[in-house]
Order: structure tokens, then C-alpha cells, then sequence
């Protein structure tokens, strides 16, 4: 260090002032954490949760669907943090594995409207949209709604019916709105689907369009419980089915709130830089075929934006977007003949370009 300047103390002002200065970073950087953290006390005119209470509500939310669904903490976080994001989920497994009652659970939790549907080979579009049919009192066509019109959808086996009714899907889980006869119809806030399907090659099984199953902001499977979850789950048989003692933990208007307060979680340009760099390097990997487009992107963004929130924060770190980068894009790309032919599996190959994108570090600015 330099000798202090001589006098009138400047010499102990000196020696303090690099102390003085790191207090004062610190102070600026809390105040900003502090202002971010506040993020959802007001916006849009009305006063909604902060990061910390929306944090409380969804962990009560995952343990009140974890009381009927054993062992499968993860899973439900994961789906959770999918509807959070205001975002479809796409689920591949064996019949039996508790699908169903995992979206029945989530409906009843968060005071959603909910309908199934059994995707079987002879279901038909008008099915899902709705159709008119002919009122002899009131002599006119009159609409009746389809199964769409709802919050909360299972589309149970989804890939077992037609291509055609998978397709009129499309512009449901895009748009959020229903297109019959020339009249379009706008779908009440929030419709969110969880799709079902048999893993590829099962009997009676379609293929999912890929620009269908695009449309789902995450794919997962659940699979079969551990051993110590299935005996609670054996000793919970009863007359009565445990979802009847379910009740719901958030409105449907508070619902709503937190999906608005996750579209309000900021992330750094650094971490924006990041994410794009990992969708990317996926898109150009030797080891994919075909690659994630840009919605698989924006998916990304809203899903680390949720897993942020989950966690009390207000803003992305690299974490959330690691966590998220599987469930996001496992169903979005094809491996190429190389890949396959070294036996890799998408998990595989995705968890090692994760691996190897260089993510920014802590408190890194722009």
C-alpha cells in the first residue's frame, strides 16, 4: 500500500477509505436485493405476494398434493412449477402410475375447474372444441362447449387417438382459444393441459407431430414408487378415495397472482446470455438430429423464472436454468443416427452439453 498523505488526518481517512467503500457496495447491493425481493408487493395496481409468501404457498401446495401422491416430491414440484409457468406438461408413462389422480389432486388444490378426457382412437375434434346442433324450441343452432372449456385438462393417452384430433389440440394449447365455425371463442384463464402418453412403440399408440408436442413447456415421467411409498399407499386403501379429504390451499384468483408474480422474476443479462448459449449448443450438438427451436427458449426463460420463485427469489440465477434445461427440452429434439448407434440416451447426451456450457459466475455484471 502507498504511504498515507501527511496531516490533518487525511492519513486515517485514508487507510478507511477502501473499508468505507466496501461497506457502501454492500449496502447498495442489499438495498437492490432488497427492492427486487419486494418485486410483486404491488404491480398492475394491486397488491400481490412477494417472492417469500409465493415461496410459502407453493411449498404448501406441493405438500398438500403429496399427502395423496407418496413419494414423488419431485415430481410434483416439477409439475407444479409447469402450471406455475402458465405452461403444458407432458407426461410419458405405463398406465397405472398414478396420473390421474395426480391431476385430479392439483385441480383440487388450486380451486381449478377440471375435465378428462380418454384420448381413444375413435374420439373426434368436435370432442375437445365443441359443435352446434339444432334447438327446436328455439329454432337455431345452438354451441355446446367442448371438453376445452375448462382450467385444468387431462388429456389422458393422448397419443392413441387420431392425428386429426391431435391436431385440433394445436391452436387450444397455443392460443388458448377455440376456433368453430368461423367463430372464435376465448378459453377462461388459466388453461393448462397435462398430457398423458404410452411410451413409443406401445399397442395402439400415434405418434405425437412434433409442432404438437412443441406445445408442452415440459415432458417428465413420473414412474413407479419406491418400496416405502407403496406401502403407504397400500395401507392408505380405504372405502373412501384420500382425494375426497383434499382441500383446496389457494384460490384460483391467487392462483392467477402467482402466475403473474413469475412473469415478473427478472434475470440478468448475463444469465439470458447463458440460457440462449445452452439452447444452442443443444441445436448444433453432433450428437442431435433436430434441435430445439425458439420456443424451446422461451419455455426456458418462464420455467427458470418459476423454479426462481419457488425458491423465495426474485430473480434467475444459472442454477434455476440448469435445473430446468432437461424438462424442457428432452421431448423437443431427435438424436442423430451417431447418437443412437453409441446407445446414448436424450438424457444422456443433454445432461453432458449442460455440463459443459460455462455458466456465469456469481455477481457477474454486464
Amino acid at each position: 500500500m502507498d504511504n498515507p498523505p501527511p496531516g490533518n488526518g487525511r492519513g486515517v481517512v485514508y487507510l478507511f477509505r477502501p473499508l468505507c467503500d466496501m461497506v457502501k457496495a454492500a449496502f447498495e447491493y442489499s438495498i437492490m436485493q432488497y427492492s427486487i425481493f419486494r418485486f410483486a408487493r404491488r404491480q398492475g395496481g394491486k397488491t400481490v405476494a412477494t417472492a417469500e409468501e409465493v415461496k410459502e404457498q407453493l411449498q404448501r401446495v406441493t405438500d398438500a398434493v403429496g399427502s395423496v401422491f407418496f413419494g414423488k416430491e419431485e415430481e410434483i414440484r416439477e409439475i407444479l412449477l409447469g402450471l406455475v409457468a402458465n405452461g403444458h406438461v407432458l407426461l410419458e408413462d405405463l398406465p397405472g402410475t398414478g396420473k390421474t389422480t395426480l391431476a385430479v389432486a392439483f385441480s383440487k388444490v388450486l380451486s381449478l375447474d377440471y375435465r378428462r378426457v380418454q384420448f381413444t382412437p375413435d374420439l373426434l375434434p368436435s370432442d375437445l372444441t365443441g359443435f352446434s346442433v339444432y334447438d327446436p324450441e328455439r329454432k337455431e343452432f345452438v354451441y355446446r362447449e367442448g371438453a376445452v372449456f375448462t382450467n385444468l385438462l387431462l388429456a389422458d393417452e393422448i397419443n392413441r387417438t387420431s392425428p386429426k384430433t391431435q391436431a385440433a389440440l394445436l391452436e387450444v394449447m397455443e392460443e388458448r382459444q377455440v376456433t368453430v365455425e368461423g367463430t372464435t371463442r376465448p378459453l377462461s384463464a388459466p388453461f393448462l393441459v397435462i398430457g398423458t402418453q404410452n411410451p413409443a412403440g406401445a399397442v395402439g399408440t400415434e405418434l405425437l407431430p412434433e409442432a404438437e408436442i412443441d406445445r408442452f413447456m415440459i415432458s417428465m415421467s413420473i414412474g413407479y414408487p419406491d418400496e416405502a411409498a407403496e406401502v403407504r399407499m397400500a395401507e392408505a386403501v380405504g372405502a373412501e378415495s384420500p382425494l375426497k379429504g383434499l382441500n383446496s390451499v389457494l384460490s384460483k384468483e391467487d392462483f392467477l397472482q402467482v402466475q403473474e408474480a413469475a412473469a415478473g422474476v427478472t434475470i440478468s443479462d448475463q444469465v439470458m446470455a447463458y440460457l440462449v448459449r445452452l439452447v444452442r449448443t443443444v441445436r448444433e450438438s453432433e450428437n442431435v438430429e433436430a434441435g430445439a427451436g425458439p420456443r424451446a427458449t422461451i419455455s426456458l426463460v418462464r420455467m427458470a423464472c418459476a423454479s426462481a420463485l419457488a425458491d423465495g427469489r426474485a430473480f434467475v440465477i444459472p442454477e434455476d436454468v440448469r435445473d430446468q434445461a432437461l424438462y424442457v427440452l428432452r421431448h423437443r429434439v431427435r438424436l442423430s443416427k451417431a447418437a443412437r448407434a453409441k446407445d446414448l440416451s436424450k438424457e444422456d447426451v443433454l445432461q453432458a452439453i449442460v455440463d459443459s456450457v460455462k455458466a456465469p459466475a456469481p455477481g457477474a455484471r454486464k
